[in-house]
Formats: structure tokens, sequence, C-alpha cells
């Protein structure tokens, strides 16, 4: 795609300006709204103000021209490793994340019941980026070691609910990973913990044959609004017949009764084969997340934009990567309209993206690549109604002898 000329416009007097900043002329894609065509995007007191056609740069404070760009909702990132004193695989969510266009991350796991205010205190509460928060079935949480993970007794699903139930608005639900053990006890723990505080539980099981389990008994203790993540690593999920290759009927009767499938990329959850296979015979995932964490940033160079160039490369339009990307991970964790939206009145979270044309190699966690003719690209992201990452300078003012 062919990138207009972008600068940046300033409204002549503050007199009767009724918006702190106008994205001008950008190509809106908000699925929530049906949204898809070039629209401006006006803000004011950090909240979307208007979205429509034409609104006058005159009525802003500051105007930035957006014409040829993708204007989105600031991405909601379902699976991240985002508690730093957890252990040592994860990220400062700043770092990475708001760079990338994703306004908001979901830790997934990191914490449990008993190092939960640590993560808020340390983390949380000092992150610009919108930090939410599956708590780990197990007390401690995560650990460096996988041997620590794998103590059923200290996986309490009432001292889970307890603190969930804590804080209802950053817990969104309940995370079971790494558990080595044979069978289930794990994530049946974690399930109830889910009943009794009405929230999902994502699991990250595998099903190797030591383990002792399947693909069909592991969605079968899942509930409708349950999220499998890792859903293109046949470790995790024999998502097609290893001999036909055709989509196992057992994933499609899950989906059909309400389990969701997240991406969940990471440093080894995403393979070619299996994705290619998938996304053939109709099987999309229902939410696009990284599974950041250190390993998945360097080598995959694994962020939101990444994977929906991936999936774009597998058939998926920009329309439909945005919805897995925004508003279907809002309602996954219960958060739309409040998030996911550019809907009037909502949080001004909001990512702008190129799309760019050429050759560009796409690396799986196998490090196996393929390549692509477009790739997405976050070139500005605002968080709250204010620009927080800026990579090509297009809100900047122009440098002139005159301005030394």
């Amino acid at each position: 795609m062919r990138i207009l000329s972008v600068c940046l416009i300033f409204a002549g007097s503050l007199t009767g300006q009724s918006y702190d900043l106008l994205l001008k002329g950008g190509h809106v894609i908000d699925p929530a709204n049906n949204i898809d065509r070039v629209m401006d995007v006006a803000i004011a007191a950090g909240k979307i103000a208007r979205v429509a056609p034409d609104i006058p740069a005159g009525q802003a404070r500051q105007t930035v021209a957006l014409h040829g760009l993708y204007v989105t909702p600031g991405l909601i990132d379902l699976h991240t490793h985002v508690y730093t004193r957890g252990r040592n695989s994860t990220l400062f969510p700043d770092d990475t994340s708001l760079v990338a266009g994703s306004t908001t991350v979901v830790d997934a796991g990191v914490s449990g019941w008993r190092n939960f205010d640590d993560f808020k205190a340390r983390i949380i509460d000092k992150s610009q980026t919108r930090v939410l928060a599956f708590l780990n079935i197990l007390g401690r949480g995560m650990s460096d070691d996988r041997a620590d993970e794998q103590d059923v007794e200290d996986m309490d699903p009432v001292a889970a609910a307890a603190k969930i139930k804590q804080y209802p608005e950053i817990i969104v639900g309940i995370k079971h990973a790494h558990f080595t053990r044979p069978g289930f006890a794990g994530l049946k723990r974690a399930v109830e913990a889910g009943k009794l505080t009405g929230k999902p539980v994502m699991v990250d099981l595998n099903i190797l044959s030591i383990s002792q389990r399947s693909t069909r008994d592991k969605v079968e203790i899942l509930r409708p609004g349950d999220i499998g993540t890792h859903l293109y690593n046949d470790m995790h999920f024999e998502l097609l017949d290893r001999v036909t290759g055709k989509l196992q009927p057992y994933m499609l009767e899950a989906r059909k009764r309400g389990v969701l499938f997240d991406m969940g990329h990471g440093g080894g959850g995403f393979l070619w084969p299996v994705a290619t296979g998938a996304m053939k015979q109709g099987f999309p995932p229902d939410s696009i997340s990284t599974d950041l964490h250190p390993n998945s940033i360097m080598l995959p160079q694994v962020n939101m934009p990444n994977c929906i160039t991936k999936l774009m490369a597998l058939g998926m339009t920009l329309q439909d990567a945005i919805s897995r990307a925004t508003v279907n991970p809002a309602r996954a964790i219960k958060r739309f309209p409040q998030l996911g939206t550019l809907g009037e009145g909502r949080g001004a979270d909001i990512a702008v993206f190129e799309l760019k044309s050429g050759t560009f190699q796409l690396v799986d966690s196998a490090r196996k690549k393929r390549q692509a003719t477009r790739k997405l690209e976050c070139v500005l992201t605002v968080r709250d109604g204010k620009i927080v990452s800026d990579v090509n300078g297009l809100s900047f003012p122009l440098w002139s002898t005159q301005t030394q």
C-alpha cells in the first residue's frame, strides 16, 4: 500500500475548540460498531468524543493527519507474562506492548493468590499499559522451575476465589499451566475456582503421551467461555488428525458449545503446518495473542501486529483479524463494551497501523519461515487520550530554521 504524506496540523486558535486530539483521514476499522471506512476520530478528556467523516481540524487543539493508515481500537493481548518479579521469563508491559498498539494486556497466570498483591503494587499500578490478569490457580504462581508448579495442594479454589473477589475489576479469570503430572487434577481445581467466581479459565496444558491426557478429555472439562490457548501447537491440542490432516470433530463440538480458542503464539505455540491446515478448514483462533515473554519477543519477534500478519498470510482479512484482537478478547474477559471499541464515550485507547507491501519473512515457533507480501506495523498508539507511542513522528511539529 502506498502511504500518503502525513503531517501535523495545528489549529490556529484555541477559541471554540471542542476536542483535545483529532485523528484525521485514517481508515477506521471498528468491528464492534460495524465501521470500515475513512473516518475521523475526535478525543476529549481521554474519551472518544466523536467518530465521523470530515470533522473540521479547527475544532481540535491538535490534529494528526493519517491518510493511508488504519485506525483501530487499542489491541487487547489476551496472553502475556508481565509480572517481572514472578519469574525471569517476563517483560515489563510498557517496554513492549504500547509500541505494538496493545493498550491492554492480560497477564496469563504469573501470579497466584499468594503474590497477586505484590504484582498489583509493582506492575499493574505503575504501568501506562492497562494490565489485567488471569490468576494462577497455584497459590505461588509460575516459577522458572517447572517442578514448583506441580503442587496440587497449593491449588486452592477457595483461596483463589477470595483473591478474585477482592479485585474483580483487575482479575478477569483463572489460569492453569505447565502441569506435568498425569491427569487433570489442576485443571479441575481451576474450573472449580471459575465456578465460585463466574470467571473463565485459561488453560495451557499439554497432551503428551506421558501426561495420560487427551485433547477430547481436556476440552470436555472446559465450560462455555473457558479458553484453551496455544491453539496451533499440536502438543496442546490435537486439532488436526495426525493421519488424515482433517479437523477433529471434538474441536468443532467444543467450539459449538462455547469453548474459546486463543492463538497464544509465544516461543512454542504457533506451528505453520497446524495453522495452515486449520485455517484452510475454517478453524481460526477466537482471539489473537502473543504469549509475550523474552523468548517470543526475540527470535520469532512476536507482537500483536506480527500475529495478525501471519494470520493474514493464511487468508484472514485485516478486518477479521482486528475483530479477534479487539472485540473478541474484550468479550472473552467480560470487558465489552468498556474495551475493544471506538464507541463514543469509551476510553480513547487507539492504535494506528501501516499495511506495508513487499516481501517479508514470517517465523513460527519452530523457527521455520514462510514469505508474505503484506506486513502490518503499528505507527502510533493512543492510551487514555494521550499519544504514548509515535515511532515515525507523525504527531511531531516540523523543524525549521525559524524554530531554533
